[in-house]
């Protein structure tokens, strides 16, 4: 008779988040950069996956949003556009907010959308929302061409501001990954968070200057204005390029309030995290 040998069982690994007081283990993000490459260039696939106008797209959007704009708003409403030609005035607006709007989307939908993924190996799932925030980066460079050809055609040539301008495309992407830290964490637990970021949107989009200007608001309430950080973003936009008046007084409440969006929306993000492939 012979025995049977009794294998050991294998050792069961668990994985916690480090408990620091630090949220955001940045060389572990380092050591995944290819993977959050992987998910980047992935949403940009997808979205132009059986297009037939392909990243085209990318144009035809803000462009026939501006043109809207420019009729009703410049047209009919008669807004004044601190005496820019109204068409240049809105789209240099509509680019940073598309890149604020498309990213916080992105973002908020980002755990959900990747609960296949999530659930079977681990990786730092902050990589997920900051993917989020960066596809849309390539629409945004695209649309930028429209907007450098307007100016063009306008007249306009930017003043040596421009090289303010990636510190104004930071904050916009800034305020997508803070706004969309609360909203991918709140997503994964409350799946209606999805489907009131629309109208978010839309709210937010005509509290902030995109088709009107900061100048209209009062001046006992351009403390409280200042309070949405987009107001600094698109007001910093169209001083880089268009040579408006620079927005210093609503662009340092913009940062305070960025900085409290993604030091708050990390650490919830990280609170939440452990029960992410749980509740997913």
């Amino acid at each position: 008779m012979t025995e049977t040998a009794i294998l050991p069982e294998p050792p069961t690994l668990v994985i916690r988040p480090p408990r620091k007081w630090v949220p955001i283990n940045f060389s572990e993000l380092w050591s995944y950069r290819e993977l959050l490459y992987f998910f980047v260039w992935r949403d940009v696939k997808i979205r132009y996956k059986q297009t037939g106008l392909g990243v085209a797209w990318a144009v035809i959007q803000p462009l026939f949003t501006m043109l809207i704009f420019s009729v009703i708003f410049g047209g009919f409403a008669k807004i004044p556009s601190d005496g820019l030609p109204y068409p240049l005035f809105t789209l240099a607006a509509l680019l940073p907010w598309q890149l604020f709007s498309e990213g916080m989307t992105r973002s908020t939908t980002s755990m959900v959308s990747n609960a296949n993924i999530m659930t079977k190996v681990y990786f730092p799932r902050l990589i997920m929302p900051i993917a989020g925030i960066l596809s849309p980066l390539v629409d945004f460079l695209v649309a930028m061409i429209i907007l450098i050809l307007m100016m063009a055609y306008y007249g306009f040539v930017p003043t040596v501001n421009v090289i303010f301008l990636p510190a104004f495309v930071l904050l916009a992407l800034a305020t997508s990954l803070g706004v969309g830290l609360w909203l991918s964490a709140l997503n994964v637990q409350y799946r209606d968070f999805q489907y009131t970021v629309p109208f978010l949107i839309q709210l937010w989009m005509f509290a902030s200057p995109v088709v009107y200007s900061t100048s209209l608001v009062p001046a006992q309430y351009q403390l409280l204005y200042g309070l949405n950080p987009m107001a600094g973003v698109i007001e910093g936009f169209r001083w880089v390029l268009l040579g408006t008046a620079p927005p210093s007084g609503v662009i340092g409440l913009s940062v305070i309030v960025v900085l409290f969006l993604l030091v708050s929306g990390a650490f919830y993000f990280k609170k939440m995290e452990q029960y992410f492939a749980d509740i997913v």
